[in-house]
């Protein structure tokens, strides 16, 4: 069928271009460069055929049968998956475009697209894949990738360290997430996702093991989406070239943690523990983020700590039962993110500094810049009618809805997901201003801007239209609001079948089309202007000083993420490097020490024996000789008597 060979497609055809472009000369830029984005397109027309087409296709063949155990490889599509799909295929086309330009001068770019290609065809595989075993693929694919990409520029002191921590962070959380993968397929006996699902819905599947299972999930969960307590190697990532930070951020990586839940949903609202837990970790994590980028310098920095924000706000969805809400603000965030980043990068191309410290006054001199990027700000803030306002209260709005407790989840976690979202609403206005007043308006502290290269500021504008206008999505009727977002178009009703008794299904998805709870949205919007006026006001004080000196002493313990990492490397690193120095002196000094002794002593011993052993014959010589001699003395003796 078409519709199976373009899902197949989909990871195929960039995967193939990346393994390819391993083999083209670090130098040659124009055959890396039309390689990666000609794969691109391909799998971006693959992935909007399926989602104009398609309603759901699904094809595989088994690859192994181990111990009853069947192992599949192929593809489950949906139109929410298309949608992702068509995500990653818009930015990752716009990131090798954009990157031409960008890395010019860079005498490793044909690795770097062939990195790039690779990264994207290992997304696609999380987004399409059918069989668990099959998505871990791509699901470690996407780390080996991140680390290659975050340490390309070898000149970035930095770069090697944040490779090494971003990959280290993350395979804490992977091995819970392996561990999860492992009791699911061998309890259902099939690794295949819907089998897993019907598992757990035939009661095949014990709910304690599918409670541990999807906990256990969620330690990867928090690796690959930079969540609470795992999320530190975010910020660190901007190391890494600018188009890979507007990858890594927008569509892919960050993206793949909270796309797995939804993939498993039904398992996770079977599981209150589970989404207590994910209501928990969201709740930290938005507020410590979005506290985190107010006082951030770096510009890439503040965006960062954004994701790690706006990350959350997807988790508190699913904790709260709205799964749609959180797919609709993963693709929200995927294009004003990636318009964030690339302008971001606009901007460091132009001022040669990541600081806002270092800028200022850019408005005149980068006008497309300054427009395109004040839209994606303007989504991020939550500012209607851009993209982000809908979609950020949507998850609001089903948090509020959630607060009755009627929910799979229990009240306290609508009621904590909701106080902290609000809460943040206003936090991420006040930044959000800060960083576009701190770089756009002012007085010049640096070099004075002047606009990319054409190939450069052509993805900003194409990524605006989304950032204006996918918000609009909800301002559609829809007959059925289930029917369009919601994995295998699963009903409320379809959803009963997978909750424990009690639990009424009709209250689990609460939100919908046109469902958006007006009180919520004032609410939020107040705060928006709040968040806005205040940060105007502390920079008209002073508009060469940062906006930032009003939060006071508190200032560098938020610059510095509330110093998590001086705490990881308290508690975490140094103990391990502790532990490690101690087992390899012990090994050294004691396994090695008895190994070399044993040797030692045996070749002592040997060359003892050696040397008793090459004299022996000559002493028994002389005694013969001696005991010859006697006897011969006492036979002629005895004969003369």
């Amino acid at each position: 069928m078409l519709t199976t060979a373009l899902a197949i497609l989909l990871p195929a055809v960039p995967g193939a271009a990346g393994l390819a472009g391993l083999l083209v000369r670090p130098g040659a830029r124009r055959a890396a460069a039309a390689l990666g984005i000609t794969a691109t397109a391909v799998a971006l027309a693959a992935a909007t055929v399926l989602l104009a087409t398609t309603r759901r296709v699904a094809a595989g063949t088994t690859l192994a049968d181990l111990v009853g155990v069947t192992v599949r490889v192929g593809v489950s599509v949906d139109p929410v998956a298309s949608s992702v799909a068509v995500a990653v295929g818009v930015v990752a086309l716009l990131v090798q475009v954009y990157s031409v330009a960008y890395l010019r001068g860079d005498d490793r770019y044909g690795p770097y697209a062939a990195q790039v290609s690779l990264f994207t065809a290992a997304m696609l595989d999380v987004v399409v894949a059918g069989d668990l075993v099959q998505l871990l693929v791509g699901w470690e694919v996407m780390g080996i990738c991140s680390y290659l990409l975050i340490g390309h520029d070898r000149s970035l002191a930095t770069a090697p360290a944040a490779a090494v921590k971003a990959f280290l962070v993350t395979r804490v959380g992977d091995v819970g997430f392996w561990i999860g993968v492992i009791l699911l397929g061998t309890g259902a006996g099939s690794f295949r996702i819907d089998d897993v699902i019907t598992a757990a819905a035939t009661g095949e599947l014990s709910h304690a093991r599918v409670t541990a299972a999807v906990l256990l999930l969620l330690a990867g969960v928090a690796g690959k989406s930079a969540q609470f307590p795992l999320h530190s190697w975010l910020p660190d990532a901007m190391a890494g070239p600018t188009p890979i930070s507007a990858l890594i951020h927008a569509a892919t990586m960050v993206a793949a943690g909270i796309y797995v839940v939804t993939r498993l949903y039904p398992l996770f609202v079977t599981s209150r523990p589970a989404l207590v837990v994910l209501g928990l970790m969201a709740a930290v994590t938005m507020l410590l983020g979005a506290l985190a980028a107010t006082a951030a310098d770096d510009i890439k920095r503040v965006l960062a700590w954004s994701t790690v924000s706006q990350l959350a706000y997807m988790a508190g969805a699913l904790a709260v039962g709205s799964d749609r809400a959180a797919i609709f603000h993963l693709l929200t965030h995927a294009a004003f993110k990636a318009l964030l980043f690339l302008a971001a990068g606009s901007v460091i191309h132009a001022v040669g500094s990541n600081l806002m410290s270092r800028m200022g006054g850019l408005r005149r001199g980068m006008p497309v810049t300054f427009v395109t990027m004040t839209i994606g700000l303007a989504a991020l803030a939550g500012v209607p009618p851009f993209a982000g306002f809908w979609s950020k209260d949507s998850i609001l709005s089903a948090a509020q809805q959630a607060t009755n407790g009627l929910g799979a989840a229990p009240a306290l976690v609508g009621w904590l997901v909701l106080v902290c979202g609000l809460a943040t609403v206003a936090i991420t206005a006040w930044y959000v201003t800060r960083l576009w007043l701190r770089t756009f308006f002012g007085a010049r502290r640096g070099p004075a801007g002047h606009e990319p290269a054409r190939s450069m500021w052509i993805p900003l504008v194409l990524l605006s239209i989304p950032a204006t206008l996918l918000g609009l999505i909800e301002l559609v009727p829809s007959r059925t609001p289930r029917a369009d977002f919601g994995w295998f178009a699963y009903t409320p009703r379809k959803y009963a079948e997978y909750l424990p008794s009690g639990v009424p299904g009709s209250h689990l998805l609460p939100i919908g089309r046109q469902d958006l709870d007006p009180v919520t949205m004032t609410i939020g919007l107040v705060l928006v202007a709040l968040g806005v006026v205040a940060a105007i006001l502390a920079w008209r004080r002073d508009t060469a000083a940062d906006p930032a000196r009003v939060l006071g002493r508190a200032a560098p313990l938020l610059r510095a993420g509330f110093r998590f990492d001086d705490a990881q490397r308290a508690l975490v690193v140094r103990p391990v490097r502790a532990l490690a120095t101690t087992v390899w002196l012990g090994d050294a000094r004691v396994v090695d020490g008895a190994v070399r002794g044993v040797g030692s002593g045996a070749l002592r011993l040997g060359r003892r024996l050696a040397r008793l052993h090459t004299g022996l014959p000559r002493s028994l010589a002389a005694v013969l000789a001696g005991a010859v001699l006697l006897a011969l003395v006492a036979v002629l003796v005895g004969g003369v008597r």
